[in-house]
């Protein structure tokens, strides 16, 4: 039986679902690089990151391609830096509100200490 597509479309966000793994796509937005280059951005364990672009390899959303003793990382298709760049603006969105909430907080607060005085 098919799997429904609200539960691929869970495991896709799963599979995003991890620091290391996010900034791989967006480092990987600049053109393929170098695990090593992965590796000096990123800063964890070589095995930490080997792990997390294993996933990412498996899902098809980045491509490796090995050139002597280096392996090339690249994002499999422009989808995945238009799906970052929505990801932005929609945190973007979410933090400007939750700024406007902040300073009406901070207002009632300076009114209500006002008040008390």
């Amino acid at each position: 039986m098919p799997v429904p597509l609200y539960q691929a479309k869970a495991e896709f966000f799963r599979m995003l679902g991890h620091p290391v793994r996010i900034r791989v796509l967006e480092l990987l937005q600049e053109g393929p690089m170098p695990v090593r280059d992965l590796l000096t951005q990123i800063e964890v364990e070589r095995s930490n990151l080997s792990q997390q672009l294993a996933v990412l390899r498996r899902s098809g959303i980045v491509t490796a391609t090995r050139d002597g003793d280096t392996v090339v990382y690249a994002l499999a298709g422009g989808d995945v830096a238009d799906l970052l760049r929505a990801a932005r603006k929609i945190l973007t969105e979410l933090l400007a509100d939750q700024q406007d909430l902040l300073a009406e907080l901070r207002e009632a607060d300076r009114e209500a200490v006002a008040k008390s005085a």
